[in-house]
């Protein structure tokens, strides 16, 4: 039985789940790579993005990953994706029991391998622990988590036992958690949802409707769901929470950063001046690149991924990608293949 918690990453994710882990009663480490930012947060017991809450000095907050690991049953993964490989290389240093439980809540694709975040953890970690990797995913933003504003989510890996236990370890009466068997699914709509909320929030600061929107997202789903069918994914895995769900909440709200971003962008702001204003990771630019790389590798056709793509790392126009997204050659809603799914 889980008694104790590691948490790698101190960011609103992070913090959020260390405390309501904490308040579940388990005990609670968080790692935070930068040793002046653990300081800081160890002396203030505050986060700058949540300030609303207060740290329970019960947690503990430490830059030393071994200690951190310690004695663990958890280890909950809360990084930046291009962090999360780093990470790992740190974490295989570490002794750690074979039946340890590896939870990935981060959401995005390693741009240089294109790899999914379980699959960048299995290729740096020891094989069984591997087989021990469950990730959660699902519409689920910090800010209203941290208020214990009702949330339902989803735990995903290939081993069902392992999946029911880590629902159990985190459901809560504010914290509803389903389980799938469909991993890759799971994190591929949770990777791909950024980059369609970047093209919503291109769309919000060009001044475009709700109509836009909601076929923006609709069709969204559809590009999301080819890509994920291409790798593996099964189809109906992007109706529920990692898909539709998570698309819904990034593509619409205020706490989004990536659709915030991509306003940003359609009102004319730069590449760097956006994301100075952000002051956050935005998962989806690096999502972008590595899903339009895969995209040509596979052969799928992700019309909005692409002109997102051109949009951001090829100076295009906004009003340009939506003209030319609309003006595409008329075709049938459901292709014949997409009806065989």
């Amino acid at each position: 039985m889980v008694k104790s918690v590691a948490i790698l990453g101190a960011g609103s994710w992070g913090i959020t789940l260390a405390i309501m882990l904490f308040e579940k009663g388990f005990f609670v480490k968080v790692w935070e790579f930068e040793k002046k930012q653990a300081q800081i947060l160890r002396e203030k017991r505050k986060f700058r993005f949540l300030p609303w809450i207060d740290i329970p000095r019960e947690i503990e907050i430490i830059s030393n990953i071994s200690y951190a690991l310690d004695g663990v049953g958890l280890v909950v993964v809360a990084l930046p994706s291009h962090v999360v490989r780093r990470a790992a290389k740190k974490m295989a240093k570490v002794p750690l029991p074979e039946d340890i439980t590896i939870v990935n809540v981060s959401k995005g694709l390693e741009d240089k391998t294109l790899l999914r975040m379980s699959q960048v953890l299995s290729e740096e970690l020891p094989e069984k622990l591997g087989k021990r990797i469950v990730v959660l995913s699902g519409p689920s933003h910090a800010e209203e988590v941290s208020r214990k504003i009702p949330t339902t989510v989803v735990v995903a890996s290939r081993n069902e036992k392992l999946n029911q236990e880590v629902q159990k370890i985190f459901f809560a009466p504010f914290f509803r958690v389903y389980t799938n068997p469909d991993i890759i699914g799971v994190e591929m709509g949770g990777a791909l949802k950024n980059i369609i909320a970047l093209a919503a929030g291109i769309g919000d600061g060009l001044g475009l409707g709700d109509n836009s929107k909601a076929g923006l997202i609709t069709r969204g789903l559809v590009e999301i769901t080819r890509l994920g069918k291409a790798l593996g994914a099964k189809p109906l895995t992007f109706s529920g929470l990692s898909g539709m769900g998570d698309l819904i909440v990034t593509c619409t709200s205020g706490y989004s950063r990536n659709r915030s971003f991509g306003e940003k962008i359609g009102q004319g702001e730069t590449l760097k001046k956006a994301l100075s204003e952000i002051k956050m990771v935005v998962e989806g630019i690096r999502t972008t690149k590595a899903a339009y790389q895969l995209a040509k590798k596979y052969k799928v056709s992700m019309p909005i991924t692409e002109e997102v793509y051109k949009v951001i790392f090829k100076n295009k126009k906004p009003s340009e990608a939506v003209k030319d997204l609309m003006l595409r050659q008329a075709k049938p809603e459901l292709e014949e293949d997409f009806l065989k799914m």
